[in-house]
C-alpha cells in the first residue's frame, strides 16, 4: 500500500496535482477502535487510502479513495456525507452550474466505469429550489460519489495500478467540480 501511494504521489502531478498522496496522510490505520464496539476483533479486514485536496482543511472537500479487502477492490471518489454547511454550498453550486455536473456524469470515461453518480438521496428537492429545477436529480443527493467494485484478484494482477489510475482520471472532473463549489464564495459567479 505504501508503494502504491508513493507511486500515485508522482503520477498525480500530471492529472491531480491538487490532491495529497502521502503514506502518512493518505493511508487508513489498520487497527480498529474497539473501545465502544461490541465487536472486539483487533484488525480491520481491508487496507484503504484516501486522497484529499490541499485547498480545503481536513476533512472537507472531495477526493479519491480505494480499498483492498479479502473479497473485493473498491475504487471511487467524490464526497461522502458532507456536513450541512458544505452540502448547502454544493447545492448552490449545482443549481448555478448544473449543466457541468450533468456533462461530467454523462462523459464516456465516467459512465463506462461508474454508470452514474451515487449517494443517498432525498425524496424531494430541498427547500428553496423548485421541484422542476433542471438539476433536481443532483440537488436531491446528500452524497456525491462514483465508485466501482472489482474482484479481489485485481489487487495482485498486473492491471491493478493501471485500473486505479484510469478510474481516478475519470473521477477527477467530478472531484474538481465539487471542490470548486466549496472554495468559491456564495454568490460568486465565475
Amino acid at each position: 500500500m505504501v508503494a502504491v501511494v508513493e507511486r500515485l504521489a508522482v503520477d498525480f502531478q500530471s492529472f491531480a496535482p491538487e490532491l495529497i498522496a502521502s503514506p502518512k496522510q493518505s493511508l487508513f490505520r489498520i487497527y480498529r477502535d474497539t473501545r465502544f464496539s461490541s465487536d472486539k476483533k483487533p484488525l480491520k479486514t481491508h487496507a484503504a487510502a484516501v486522497f484529499r485536496t490541499r485547498q480545503l482543511p481536513k476533512p472537507q472537500g472531495a477526493g479519491l479513495y480505494f480499498e483492498v479487502a479479502p473479497g473485493w477492490v473498491w475504487i471511487g471518489g467524490g464526497m461522502w456525507r458532507p456536513e450541512p454547511p458544505e452540502l448547502v454550498k454544493l447545492r448552490e453550486h449545482i443549481a448555478e452550474t448544473w449543466p457541468e455536473i450533468r456533462d461530467i456524469t454523462r462523459a464516456k470515461a465516467f459512465k463506462s466505469r461508474f454508470e452514474k453518480l451515487s449517494g443517498e438521496t432525498m425524496t424531494r428537492v430541498p427547500r428553496g429550489y423548485p421541484s422542476d429545477h433542471p438539476a433536481a436529480e443532483f440537488l436531491k443527493l446528500r452524497q456525491f460519489y462514483g465508485g466501482a467494485e472489482f474482484p479481489a484478484s485485481l489487487a495482485h494482477s498486473r492491471k491493478f495500478y493501471s485500473t486505479l489510475v484510469a478510474a481516478f482520471k475519470a473521477l477527477m472532473p467530478l472531484v474538481r467540480f465539487l471542490n470548486d463549489g466549496l472554495t468559491k464564495k456564495t454568490g460568486d459567479r465565475r
